[in-house]
């Protein structure tokens, strides 16, 4: 966890912000407070702090209860699944079984756990029962039979959760605290413990991918950190503690980390500073020959190395910016001009390099990119620089770097911020759709008014029903949309599914084209048929990625939803705004729309419900043109 700053006063913090009497304030002082490194004891004292806060149901966090059902101690874990979820602003409700009795409370229509209705329930296993009646002369096929039965028996645990709970499963993979018995020859005999875990491991990597379950990889985490760091031998035989109080932190923020990625928290974007940090020394004083990089030092290897990671991270489609403190020709020779660089200017969506406050430039950033500060993760090996940025713009993610260089990577890695639960084909080719946005921001800028800029785009979008090849990528812009957005609900893969495929509704998503390239699919709308009025469709959910606001999509999103929804003898759409501290932007989307506000009010605070009887419809004209999938 040292990618988290150390906090200045903790003692003095937590009586600050207990002795604060608005819920609200508390909250937010234990949130920040939060966004630091804690000690275990000091974990426990912020989540005995937090258990003494009551939530409204408008606090600006989100909500939700976890069940974590194990075959193992775990209450020592849940505090840091608190802290770690309040980290990211999220309250977590967690519930913990009686002990090992995770099957028959999952059967049990009256168990607590069905009572405490968990939107998430995550199964933390040992593999002792997996393994147990394996002998270790297993053949090849008996050790295979093996791990596919308890592979099959834990899927059938997530499928029970699923038709009975209606819960997002988290699978934790196996921890293997087992000692060699051939030493290195362990991982060749079939029937040893390692190489039974590890299979079984595979095989429900392999089966989470098809089910859209969220994978847990504390597996992972423990061979990166050292087993001795996550298991301890002692504590199993006093209390049957699996993942040792030492790890608690770590583990819960794991969770933490997967559920905020789930319900779209994941950041967007890594705005990197230059000098000592995409390099070594200072490009102004030293010139581009003098600056160290690549091969023939460490310290060039090291930031050569970050180089390498962040043209990782842009390939698996986050974006990456520049935000520094330099003369902006100078910088972005070094891109074109230095050898050793492994980013290029065309792999940079955002250029800043000017010698403005870099809060400023961050905002700037932002605003070029349209996404919100809270997408931004900003890298600087400054300190002074990033304490700046930490307190002008908290929202903004600022790790707490090292020292060292050649441990930069490590600990932007460690840190999690771009977590994700999907790798879509989307996210494959958002580094060439931002760069096609500077074309298109070129070609505004050069165009005499919107109409001939619009006109210029060549723009057609290709709509479609959500079929099932969708889902990762619908579901994912659902969760991770926040400005236009009419009512920021989230929904699960299998929510998302389960919407598609009931006849009497109608899903739509809409992948927008233009001359500078294919922008993919950036919008989505759920239309749920109203039982009680069969000719009314519901806008249950409509997002837009904000790469292509302004185009006049949300016109023609409209028209073919309108039309479609006409040729189904529907009479009319009722949708809802919910407002939020991000979609203020869409506030009046309904009415521009010809949509008219019904006087009845809805639950949610601010919120306007709108009709459209669909005979009166008009066509909205657009630059836009349709074609076939």
């Amino acid at each position: 966890m040292n990618w988290l700053p150390s906090p200045r006063d903790f003692r003095q913090s937590l009586r600050t912000a207990l002795a604060a009497t608005n819920p609200l304030e508390r909250l937010e002082t234990l949130a920040d407070l939060a966004q630091h490194h804690l000690g275990f004891l000091e974990t426990i004292q912020l989540d005995n702090a937090l258990g003494k806060t009551a939530a409204t149901a408008n606090v600006p966090f989100v909500q939700l209860r976890l069940a974590l059902l194990s075959s193992c101690t775990i209450d020592h874990l849940l505090p840091a699944i608190r802290v770690a979820g309040l980290r990211r602003r999220l309250l977590i409700e967690v519930y913990t079984g009686s002990f090992g009795q995770y099957r028959q409370e999952l059967l049990d229509p009256a168990s607590a756990l069905h009572g405490f209705r968990p939107d998430i329930i995550l199964f933390s296993l040992t593999a002792r029962e997996a393994i147990a009646g394996v002998p270790l002369g297993a053949t090849t096929d008996e050790a295979v039979q093996a791990m596919a039965r308890a592979s099959a028996d834990v899927q059938q645990l997530w499928h029970t959760a699923r038709e009975t709970l209606k819960a997002t499963i988290i699978q934790q993979s196996f921890l293997d605290v087992t000692e060699p018995l051939f030493g290195s020859y362990d991982r060749l005999v079939p029937g040893t413990p390692a190489r039974l875990i590890a299979h079984l491991n595979d095989l429900l990597t392999d089966a989470a991918a098809r089910e859209h379950v969220l994978w847990l990889d504390i597996a992972r985490a423990s061979a990166r950190d050292g087993l001795d760091a996550w298991f301890d031998t002692a504590r199993w035989l006093q209390g049957k503690i699996e993942i040792a109080p030492q790890s608690a932190a770590r583990y819960g923020d794991l969770v933490a980390r997967l559920i905020a990625a789930h319900r779209g928290q994941s950041k967007k974007c890594l705005a990197l500073d230059l000098d000592n940090t995409l390099w070594g020394g200072v490009i102004g004083d030293d010139g581009i020959e003098g600056i160290r990089l690549g091969e023939g030092s460490a310290v060039g290897e090291a930031h050569a190395g970050l180089q390498r990671y962040a043209k990782q991270l842009k390939d698996r489609g986050v974006i990456l910016a520049v935000c520094s403190k330099n003369d902006l020709a100078i910088a972005e020779a070094a891109f074109r001009d230095h050898p050793e660089m492994v980013l290029r200017r065309s792999d940079i969506a955002a250029f800043v390099a000017n010698w403005n406050d870099k809060a400023e430039n961050l905002r700037a950033i932002a605003e070029q990119l349209n996404i919100g500060l809270d997408s931004l993760v900003f890298i600087d090996d400054n300190p002074a620089e990033r304490a700046r940025v930490r307190e002008s713009l908290p929202m903004v993610a600022v790790p707490e770097l090292p020292a060292d260089a050649a441990h930069y990577v490590r600990c932007i890695a460690d840190a999690g911020y771009f977590e994700a639960v999907s790798f879509t084909e989307e996210d494959r080719h958002r580094a060439g759709q931002y760069a096609a946005n500077a074309e298109r921001e070129a070609l505004r800028e050069g165009s005499q008014s919107m109409e001939d800029f619009l006109r210029g785009l060549d723009m057609a979008v290709i709509p479609g029903p959500i079929e099932p090849v969708d889902l990762a990528r619908a579901t994912q812009l659902i969760n991770k949309t926040n400005q236009f957005n009419t009512t920021t609900r989230r929904y699960t893969t299998e929510e998302v599914s389960g919407f598609a495929a009931a006849p009497a509704n109608m899903t739509f998503q809409f992948r927008l084209l233009d001359r500078f390239g294919d922008n993919g699919l950036v919008s989505v709308m759920l239309l749920r048929s109203v039982p009680e009025e069969a000719d009314v469709f519901d806008i249950e959910s409509w997002v837009m990625s904000c790469r292509v606001f302004g185009r006049q999509l949300e016109f023609e999103a409209m028209n073919i939803a309108a039309e479609a929804a006409r040729n189904r003898g529907i009479r009319a759409f009722r949708a809802d705004y919910i407002p939020t501290k991000k979609n203020g932007v869409i506030s009046g989307l309904y009415e521009s729309l010809g949509f008219s506000r019904l006087p009845q009010p809805t639950a949610a605070e601010g919120a306007s419900r709108w009709t459209q009887n669909l005979a009166e419809y008009h066509t909205r004209p657009t630059f836009i043109v349709r074609r076939e999938s």
